[in-house]
């Protein structure tokens, strides 16, 4: 079938990765339907390159409708916060999202699914980088949001290989660049930093990618991934000091150069939650999950994408220097 003629639906089309995948799939011609939840930012639609439906992804009557005539779905649109008043509403969110969603598509006969899932879902190792092999299990997920992911890709893969569902699953590292609109919890650390208001910094690491990179891995995983396998869609591994220093580099300040240790911190999260929950407010910037992450290095290997897709991520540097101009953009930093 031409491109041109493949009707492809992207859920999520609102958010950070979700359109980015858009953006990459309209670059190679493909038809476009993108699922919004009502109230959705509009930023990232303004310009949106096909038709939008509104729907919940918990909704079957709604899933049914929006997969009408679809050819491929790419399932991107999640609930990625990384603290919740109630944190099995996240996973409620998730798991049950992605259970109506691939009903929906195995009802519609849809050809082939991109499900994005995460790295959340594999086991840091302070040994070096790890794999696709190096799977979680729910109860050895930090936090609602990483045990989230592991119990939907682990629904994903039983469809797969029970009835036959046609998904190839990606899991990106930490994306970062423009269309951050909310902003990720990683988009909220260099915001923070680019303000001038990351003085410090505790001994940890994480894998960047900028986000277009980890699009044109979501296309490239539908043209040729395998059914049923995982690719890791990342970057490169970066210390968070590290990080922080390009930061501040880019926007004309100096480096934090103080590194804090990260047990103390904890009574100080747990008073950011709580007044978080009283005050009704926005998600607290430091959390109690954030903290136990941290104490791993969170870094991976695209290797298998790159070997079998083809895939390729530009240095981190320019995802940051991407990412601090889109917000001066927006007007989130001055």
């Amino acid at each position: 079938m031409p491109e041109s003629n493949r009707l492809i639906l992207v859920t999520g089309v609102s958010g950070f990765v979700g359109s980015a995948v858009a953006r990459a799939l309209d670059g190679r011609g493909y038809s476009l339907r993108g699922l919004v939840r009502s109230g959705s930012s509009p930023v990232n639609l303004l310009d949106f390159p096909g038709d939008l439906v509104e729907g919940d992804l918990r909704d079957p009557s709604a899933m049914a409708g929006a997969m009408r005539g679809v050819d491929t779905l790419f399932h991107v649109a999640a609930d990625y916060r990384l603290w919740a008043r109630d944190p099995e509403d996240i996973v409620r969110n998730n798991l049950s999202g992605t259970q109506c969603v691939m009903e929906a598509a195995l009802k519609a006969g849809v050809g082939r699914i991109v499900y994005t899932s995460s790295v959340a879902t594999l086991k840091p190792s302070d040994a070096g980088a790890v794999d696709e092999r190096a799977s979680a299990a729910p109860s050895e997920a930090i936090g609602a949001y990483k045990r989230s992911k592991v119990v939907a890709e682990r629904l994903v893969e039983r469809l797969v290989a029970q009835q036959g569902l046609p998904a190839v699953i990606v899991q990106p590292s930490t994306p970062i660049g423009p269309r951050d609109v909310k902003p990720t919890p990683t988009g909220r650390i260099i915001v923070e930093a680019a303000r001038g208001r990351m003085p410090a910094f505790i001994d940890s690491g994480l894998n960047l990618a900028h986000v277009d990179d980890v699009a044109h891995g979501h296309v490239l995983a539908m043209e040729k991934g395998t059914v049923g396998e995982r690719y890791i869609l990342g970057g490169q591994d970066v210390m968070l000091g590290e990080m922080l220093g390009a930061i501040a580099t880019h926007v004309g300040r100096k480096p934090p150069r103080v590194r804090l240790p990260r047990r103390p911190l904890m009574p100080l999260a747990w008073m950011n939650e709580g007044l978080a929950r009283l005050s009704g407010g926005g998600d607290p910037f430091l959390t109690l999950d954030s903290l136990r992450m941290a104490r791993h290095r969170m870094f991976f290997s695209s290797a298998k994408a790159e070997r079998e897709l083809g895939y390729a991520a530009r240095p981190w540097q320019a995802a940051i220097g991407d990412a601090v101009d889109w917000f001066r953009q927006m007007g989130t930093i001055q």
